[in-house]
Parts: structure tokens; sequence; C-alpha cells
């Protein structure tokens, strides 16, 4: 059990709920759901993100090592093994099939695809500065993969809210990659930080939230949801703008709270918000 405990940690499960919710809230835009479909979707959910950052950390391994912000992550200090963490990712890889099986021929086709994002995400920093859209573009697999699971069709209105993830988790990304800056820089890391430079960094991160902001209104207005859920978007959107003023850019050592605890309540505020505007009587 304690290595299980230090993978889990490897991966930081507990963020799972940044993701969770999307799916949850493309499962209720669908109008098909029950509650077999709601525990396949989350052990799918879960065992995608396991996929996801199990293979990030692999995959980073030699520049989690070199970067003095990741070197005491459990892989580079050897209290997970590089072999423990691919049997973790296969076990994980089986898990999210059979579930993606399990809910209907659709979701179990395009498992794939999202499977492909999954694995492939890692790489782009490698060789493209648009990796944090690439990094979004995953994400967004959450709501797609939530209404595809429930209806067993794909509805293309479900893509506003995917946009909305899309751009606010690559929103986010840019701001998180602030913290690298040198590092990435120095190393032959891509980021558009290091395209562009941290100033104009921070402009484009609050031009992509800005955006995300308009997609999420633009789903609401698509599925007719009530007052409740445009409630729940201008906290969204505040909770952004405070995120943006605590990344300074002299003092990167609040992006963590951002990250940690900004964004959990973002995803938080957003599925009590789509409850009520589906299910609330006005």
């Amino acid at each position: 059990m304690s290595k299980l405990k230090q993978i889990l940690s490897m991966i930081k499960f507990e963020h799972s709920i940044f993701a969770l919710p999307f799916a949850y809230i493309g499962m209720l835009l669908s109008n098909h759901y029950n509650l077999k479909i709601t525990i396949l979707i989350t052990i799918a959910m879960i065992s995608a993100r396991s996929v996801a950052m199990t293979l990030n950390r692999i995959i980073d391994y030699k520049i989690d090592s070199l970067n003095p912000r990741t070197k005491n992550r459990e892989l580079p200090r050897g209290v997970v093994k590089l072999k423990e963490a691919w049997l973790f990712t296969i076990i994980s890889i089986c898990i999210f099939e059979i579930s993606a099986y399990l809910l209907n021929p659709l979701a179990f086709k395009l498992s794939f695809v999202a499977l492909f994002f999954l694995i492939t995400y890692s790489y782009t920093k490698r060789f493209t500065w648009l990796c944090h859209i690439y990094l979004g573009i995953t994400d967004a697999i959450a709501p797609l993969g939530g209404f595809v699971a429930a209806a067993g069709y794909l509805d293309l209105n479900i893509f506003y809210l995917a946009l909305f993830v899309a751009f606010w988790i690559g929103g986010f990304d840019i701001l998180y990659s602030l913290q690298d800056f040198e590092f990435d820089l120095k190393n032959g890391v891509y980021s558009i930080p290091v395209k562009f430079g941290p100033n104009i960094a921070r402009i484009l991160a609050a031009l992509f939230h800005l955006i995300a902001f308009v997609f999420l209104l633009l789903t609401m207005y698509v599925y007719k949801l009530n007052y409740f859920t445009y409630i729940g978007a201008f906290i969204v959107f505040g909770l952004l703008v405070i995120e943006h003023l605590l990344v300074d850019p002299k003092d990167l050592k609040k992006i963590n709270i951002a990250f940690f605890n900004i964004n959990s309540y973002i995803s938080i505020v957003l599925i009590v918000a789509f409850l009520l505007g589906r299910f609330a009587n006005v």
C-alpha cells in the first residue's frame, strides 16, 4: 500500500478534481445519465488522468532530474522505480479501455483518440511552443468524453464547453511554465514564455482566459441554461482575475496557490452552477 501511495503522490491523484467535473457536466448536458454511467465515467476519467500523469513523469524523467523545481519528485529521487511507473501506466490503460467499452461503442472507438493525446502531449514541449494549446486540447477531451459516454453520440454544441476547457487550461499552463522560464531557456525546452518572453506570455495567458470565458457563456446560451449558471460563470471570471493577480513576475511562489486552490475552486463552482442550471426550478 505504501508503494501505491507513493505512485498516487507522484501523479498528484487528488487533482483529478480538475477534470472530473467537466466530464460530469458533459454527461449532464447530454440528458442521458444514470448511476451506472456516472460510475463508469468516473473510473474512465480517473484512469485516463493516471495514464497521462504517469507517462508525463516517465517521459520527463531526465528533465525533472535536472530541474531544481522538480528534482525531488518521486521518480528522480528513486522512491518510485521506472518499471513500477510503467506497470501502473499499463494497468491504468486497461482500466480506461474496459470502462470505455462498457459505456458504448462510440465511447470505446474514441477512447483510442483520447489515448493518443494522453500519450503524446508530454512530448510537445520538446519541439513546439504550442505545447500549452496541445495540453488544453488534451484536457478538453473531458467534456466531450462525458457527453459521448452518456449519450452514445457527439453533439457539436458540446465543443463550446470543450473550447472553454482548452483555453482555460492552456492559459494557466502558460502561467505555470513561468516558473521554469530560466531552466527551459537554458535546456532547450519549448514554451510560450521562452518564445515570446514572460511579459508577452502573461498577456497571452490573460487573452486565453478571456476567450475561455466567452466559450463558457456560449455553452450556457446554446443549452438554454438558467441564470444560476451565468452567476457561476461570472464567479469563475472573478477567480480567473484573482489567478492572474497572484502571478507576480518577481515572485512566482504564489503560482501554486493559483494551481492547487483557484483551479479546483473553478471546477467546483462550475459543476454546482451546471447542476443548478439544469435542475433548479426558476
